[in-house]
């Protein structure tokens, strides 16, 4: 019998060659956070620029909550430069019996996995519990300062791109106590162009004076650097109230199912945790949930949050099979959560997150109390006013009913259900049952729509013309929208409703692209479209829907080659670069859509694989700087485009029309 060959005898032994032991890297101290920052505050966006700030002032906000500090002062000056103080106990400045050449406060500084927060006898309860936020910011800071005061006595250390500039120093004598962290983010991980945002810091700061109502945070912001008028430079912020001022605030004006909001807290007994929620109903908004844990925002939500949804559905079907209500069955939490806003906080030890920026708790232990704190206070509230509590019920049967039906017509194929839908007569739609790989072009004008429908891919494209210019929702009164049949046509084809009643399994169509002119009207038309959408059906935005179209402006012809320019700039770049010096080349602008060839319209705009598309993005980080912009630009005041005329002018260019 022959020998079978040893796969791993000699096996690419050739190829093994340039890779030995020297091509093996070490990095030491915090040099991988330089080098990947990502892992460990998510990226070198906006978003994580301001973890930096978050992570120095949670550390202060542990020391509040662990009943060591009472007062935190948070400040933005100019170049970027944070300070954060506290009036707690201090960092530790005596030398580190692991390291004896080094102060705690330098171990705590330059290594990572190293604090006072993994056993829990330092902190009952803390946000930071890698033992990395302090060092992380340290890493990725340009300098970074630390004072300490302890026992009366001043210290202070500077560090640079996470290094010590120098040896712990004692200052003298002092006659308070506290940790004072100063730092410049690093232009070389973010880049010059990234900036502190006073609006987001302000923000961050008021969510944790309302997480914790013992502690007072008083924020300061160079007045040079506020740019919206409403982000204050000096303020003091205290919310006796504690979460139940927040949802007040973030809720005020709006009609609610019951007068009386479901407010509750639990200290923390034996170490099992603290719990503290404030929910309400309002039926004419969108709902939400902003959930925290250890005073840390948590936006993908997690176990708590369960917990919560859990205690609420189980509570009202509980009062509904009490009161002989047989509908109360059919109850679920997505029918119980889609109007209410609700805010939850819970302290608790040693929670488990997932990855360094905390953005998801799964720590099942906060479920089971969460479920069982607010359980008990919500059967108590329910008890305490039937009136209340059967109007709430009815409003949830009522979701309920609405999601029983919705399930209902998605059921049956998609052709019966279309010609139940009463869609607009101008819609040519696609042929494919579902929505996966499905497009809705919007266009302007019968013209353009002929053109389209002859170019598109019956399969997965529909068409849909509309009639000039829609209208312009951020100006127009509130009845308005109803009445405009423009865009009742839009929202008829679209299937998902709009506003509060929006139904992300309901739209029909995988891709919505806007697709106008090239021109100044185009634009116009399609600033119209985004600020609809954007107003009315943020979700479509944000669930990565909306796309705009990049049709051609202008055809290049010469000697058999044809090339499509986007606009002028295009136009200037493709003679110089794709035709000779003194080519006669043909030049024709396309005056709209409607006079391109459906295999021109084809070709340039609407082939998946040969067209260009402009994913719309909405990121929710800066939702108050995009509101902003979209009333300036589209809002009833011409004073503030007259405003933004003026001040940017200076850029605009003369174009050959």
């Amino acid at each position: 019998m022959a020998k079978a060959p040893d796969l791993f005898e000699n096996h690419g032994a050739e190829k093994t060659a340039g890779y030995t032991a020297k091509d093996i890297e070490v990095l030491e101290g915090l040099e991988p956070v330089r080098r990947r920052p990502g892992m460990y505050i998510g990226g070198t966006d906006e978003r994580a620029l301001h973890h930096l700030a978050a992570e120095i002032l949670d550390n202060a906000m542990d020391e509040a909550v662990a009943g060591f500090a009472t007062r935190i002062e948070f400040e933005l000056s100019l170049d970027d430069i944070v300070t954060v103080r506290d009036n707690g106990r201090g960092i530790p400045i005596d030398p580190h019996p692991k390291f004896k050449n080094k102060s705690a406060l330098e171990v705590i500084m330059t290594t990572l996995h190293a604090g006072g927060k993994f056993g829990g006898k330092v902190y009952d309860t803390s946000g930071g519990l890698h033992g990395v936020g302090s060092s992380v910011v340290n890493a990725l800071s340009e300098w970074l300062e630390v004072e300490v005061a302890r026992e009366r006595q001043n210290h202070v250390m500077r560090f640079e791109r996470g290094k010590p500039a120098g040896k712990l120093k004692n200052t003298g004598s002092v006659n308070r106590r506290g940790t004072i962290v100063r730092f410049k983010p690093d232009a070389q991980i973010f880049g010059s162009e990234a900036h502190f945002s006073p609006a987001m810091l302000y923000r961050m700061a008021k969510s944790k004076a309302y997480l914790f109502r013992g502690v007072e945070i008083h924020w300061r912001c160079d007045p040079s650097l506020i740019r919206n008028g409403k982000t204050p430079a000096d303020e003091i912020l205290k919310f006796p109230g504690g979460l139940a001022d927040f949802l007040r605030s973030e809720i005020e004006g709006e009609t609610t199912v019951s007068p009386r909001l479901f407010l509750g807290r639990t200290e923390n007994k034996d170490g099992k945790g603290a719990v503290e929620w404030a929910v309400a109903w309002a039926p004419e908004r969108d709902g939400f949930m902003q959930s925290f844990c250890n005073t840390i925002p948590t936006p993908l939500g997690g176990t708590h949050e369960q917990g919560l949804r859990n205690a609420l559905t189980k509570a009202l079907r509980a009062y509904g099979e009490r009161a002989g209500n047989k509908k109360t069955a059919q109850i679920t939490p997505d029918d119980v959560m889609s109007a209410a806003c609700a805010v939850l906080s819970v302290f608790i030890r040693e929670p488990e997150f997932q990855g360094q920026t905390k953005e998801k708790l799964s720590t099942q232990d906060a479920q089971r109390l969460v479920e069982t704190v607010v359980r008990d206070h919500f059967d108590h509230w329910l008890a305490e006013s039937p009136a209340e509590a059967d109007r709430l019920l009815s409003f949830v049967i009522d979701q309920a009913d609405d999601r029983l039906k919705r399930r209902q017509e998605r059921e049956t194929q998609r052709k019966s259900a279309t010609r139940k839908l009463r869609l607009p007569g101008k819609l040519t739609d696609c042929t494919r049952d579902a929505p996966g790989g499905t497009e809705l072009f919007l266009v302007e004008g019968d013209s353009a729509g002929g053109s389209a429908k002859q170019a598109r891919d019956r399969t997965t494209q529909a068409v849909l013309p509309l009639r000039g210019k829609i209208l312009n929702v951020a100006s127009a009164a509130a009845g308005k929208l109803a009445q405009n049949q423009e865009l009742s046509d839009l929202l008829l084809a679209l299937g998902c409703g709009a506003g509060s009643k929006y139904r992300e399994e309901e739209l029909r169509y995988e891709r919505v692209i806007i697709m106008t002119d090239a021109d100044v009207d185009g634009a116009h038309i399609a600033s119209l479209l985004l600020t609809f959408f954007y107003r009315e059906m943020p979700k479509l935005i944000e669930n990565g829907h909306l796309f705009l179209a990049m049709p051609p402006l202008y055809r290049l012809s010469h000697a058999g080659k044809t090339l499509y320019a986007r606009d002028d700039a295009h136009r200037e770049q493709l003679l110089k670069t794709e035709f000779k010096a003194n080519a006669k080349v043909e030049i024709s602008r396309f005056k709209g859509l409607g006079e391109m060839m459906p295999g021109q319209l084809k070709e340039t705009t609407m082939r998946p694989g040969q067209r260009t598309l402009i994913q719309v993005i909405a990121p929710s980080d800066a939702r108050a700087s995009t509101d902003r912009i979209v009333d300036d630009l589209m809002g009833k005041k011409p004073e503030l485009r007259f405003k933004f005329i003026q001040e940017n002018a200076q850029f605009a260019v003369d174009v050959d029309l």
